[in-house]
């Protein structure tokens, strides 16, 4: 086995491209050989472009049929004792158990698991959730167990539910928050004086999925109209086919055509368009790792609304200091947290410099990159160490 060889596996290379590429390029950096596996998608030119061995995964993002996932562990098996690689690090609950499982029949000696949201199982109350939570969690019992293994969590409330499902032994356990933002990318735009100020800009971008609180932003738009204000609310975000509680596109095309929101889809240049506008929100009761679309427009200093939930809590921490905090599922409450900027555009230039100093401090992918090479590094020392002194340290 090649110990500097790295094996990076998502269940999209959409997701390899937006949210793990700067650490693919500092593993690179770092004297690390990156190979990076996923389905098949538009952005896997886009990898191989940039110097990086990319292979397709015969993956099926969501699936449930047993047999086609037993194949795909045995491939993804395959595929790790060809390559010979020292590390596996997979991402999202699919790819890290996967991901772990392959390598520990592969024996790859250092395994590296993430999960950044609990999806699905963990957050639905539906049947098909409830039937399949128990399974999915003994399945990452045996995945994420073992020497020389690291489960990377992204907030304390999920360091919590693995603790209390006895998942993963605590001193496994490390906490990286996010997925981190380049502050040198995303930043703060130029203040203007002067003049009258222009309607409030609001963007909320995420999947189209109803626990992000897309229908409550609608809601809240709809209140706020009623009241003959001129606020804009944008929607960024593509639909997430598949997903049991997505949200149709004849639903936002009704919103749309109602002038409540302003979609805009799939948006590629997130710096570009946080730059023109004046408030985040994310209405969030999904399970959340630590949403992204916060920490972007912390880093462009907007003032941020979201909910006390999992990863969420994490952003924006301190009502009314580093933003503003409002109640899942009450369309009310959020149209008032919005009135009060669009009234008080001090207050909302002041919790939006409070956001970026929290975030510059917390959230830089430098600080987080950081953290996740410290992992590797140490689970490169443990499994170097004679086994006296790793049962001893244990």
């Amino acid at each position: 086995m090649n110990p500097r060889k790295v094996v990076l596996f998502a269940n999209t290379d959409w997701y390899l491209y937006h949210f793990r590429l700067s650490f693919a390029s500092r593993l690179r950096d770092e004297g690390y050989e990156v190979v990076l596996l996923s389905p098949e998608g538009q952005y896997s030119e886009r990898l191989i472009e940039l110097g990086f061995r990319w292979h397709a995964v015969p993956m099926h993002r969501r699936s449930l049929n047993p047999l086609r996932e037993l194949r795909l562990i045995l491939w993804l098996a395959e595929f790790l004792a060809r390559e010979r690689a020292g590390i596996i690090h997979g991402f999202t609950i699919k790819g890290a158990v996967y991901g772990a499982l392959a390598a520990k029949l592969a024996s790859v000696p250092v395994r590296i698991n993430a999960i950044d949201g609990m999806g699905y199982v963990f957050t639905s109350n539906g049947i098909k959730a409830r039937v399949l939570r128990p399974m999915v969690r003994q399945v990452m019992r045996l995945a994420f167990r073992g020497g020389s293994s690291a489960l990377i969590l992204q907030n304390p409330d999920d360091v919590a539910l693995f603790m209390q499902a006895r998942i993963v032994d605590k001193e496994a356990v490390r906490v990286v928050r996010g997925a981190g933002v380049d502050f040198r990318r995303f930043m703060p735009r130029q203040e203007t004086t002067g003049g009258e100020a222009a309607p409030l800009r609001v963007l909320l971008a995420a999947r189209l999925i109803r626990e992000k609180g897309i229908e409550d932003y609608a809601e809240a738009a709809r209140i706020l109209k009623h009241e003959n204000r001129t606020i804009r609310f944008l929607l960024a975000g593509a639909p997430d086919e598949g997903n049991p509680t997505a949200i149709g596109l004849d639903v936002v095309r009704r919103w749309t055509e109602e002038g409540l929101v302003e979609w805009l889809g799939h948006v590629h240049d997130m710096p570009a368009l946080l730059s023109n506008v004046d408030v985040v929100a994310l209405p969030s009761y999904y399970r959340e790792g630590l949403p992204t679309t916060l920490v972007e427009g912390a880093a462009c200093a907007l003032p941020l609304i979201t909910t006390d939930g999992p990863g969420c809590r994490e952003v924006v921490s301190r009502n009314g200091e580093d933003g503003l905090i409002v109640p899942a599922r009450d369309a009310r409450a959020l149209a008032d947290a919005i009135r009060l900027l669009d009234d008080d555009r001090a207050l909302a230039r002041k919790l939006g410099l409070a956001a970026h100093e929290k975030g510059l401090r917390e959230f830089d992918e430098r600080v987080v990159l950081d953290k996740l090479l410290t992992t590797y590094r140490e689970l490169g020392t443990l499994r170097r160490r004679p086994p006296m002194m790793q049962s001893e340290s244990a």
